[in-house]
């Protein structure tokens, strides 16, 4: 039996709320920090360090029979903790440019893996005060209400008539070309944070999704968030997107099963 349950849901949720309001957010609204960038051309904050610090000390002082997994910490010892039987993945600063550039998008994403698997899902939004939750199996919830997809943009039934989040950088071949010059959705976007992306799909705000690669900590909650709220998602190649793994999986989703096969059968057909 999992130890994810609404209890867990409720403290994470206060602790998650509480370092993003005293860590990040009086950071982000002085853009005062110090910032470096990675090697692979990624920025990273002292906001990053210190939120994964505060949350992975109260998580290990609370529950510490589960392992963690941190954005920020080495490969060699992420590679460790993912072998754990149960263990938290958590980004602590999703949307890190946003952040540091001032764009009012970012968030924190933390999930619970038993078994290799998504049990418990939390990405929180501090500028918006939205905090998005699911556990495997009962639901999804935002601000502690039900959120489904089920019954939601039920007159949306063409690809022409949805919005779609495109992340164009890191997409490669012909669906990248085809996706530009074809444009099958009504319109695009792409606001720069993976996981608070995975929320506003779950919440209908968008309709389709394409990212060319994303690391466990960007999807980890989010897939779980998406499914329980009604919506669908697979790798580009049609393969299950969780994968106890560090390799970045490229993702294609939807809002709800029938725009998800009408989406993926176009960029199946393009992807060649």
């Amino acid at each position: 039996m999992s130890i994810a349950s609404k209890s867990m849901l409720s403290e994470l949720s206060s602790l998650v709320r509480t370092v993003a309001q005293e860590e990040l957010m009086p950071r982000f609204n002085s853009q005062t920090f110090d910032q470096q960038t990675k090697r692979d051309g990624s920025v990273v904050t002292e906001a990053d360090s210190v939120v994964q610090q505060r949350i992975a000390s109260s998580l290990q002082d609370r529950w510490p029979e589960i392992a963690f997994l941190g954005e920020e910490m080495a490969a060699e010892e992420q590679q460790q903790m993912i072998q754990s039987n149960a263990v938290w993945c958590l980004d602590p600063l999703d949307g890190t440019s946003n952040f540091a550039s001032g764009i009012p998008f970012f968030g924190i994403s933390l999930a619970l893996i038993e078994d290799q698997q998504q049990k418990l899902g939390l990405i929180y939004d501090p500028v918006r005060d939205e905090c998005f939750t699911a556990i495997k199996g009962e639901a999804c919830w935002m601000n502690g209400v039900v959120l489904s997809n089920t019954a939601t943009h039920t007159s949306l039934t063409e690809l022409k008539q949805m919005i779609a989040v495109v992340d164009l950088k890191r997409l490669q071949g012909t669906v990248l070309t085809s996706l530009v010059t074809e444009h099958p959705f009504r319109s695009q976007r792409n606001f720069g944070s993976c996981a608070l992306e995975w929320c506003w799909l779950a919440a209908g705000r968008f309709q389709l999704y394409i990212h060319g690669g994303q690391k466990l900590w960007d999807y980890a909650a989010g897939t779980l968030i998406l499914e329980e709220a009604g919506g669908f998602t697979t790798t580009i190649n049609g393969d299950d997107v969780f994968a106890s793994s560090l390799e970045p999986r490229p993702v294609v989703a939807a809002f709800n099963t029938v725009a998800y096969h009408q989406w993926y059968e176009w960029i199946d057909k393009h992807n060649k």
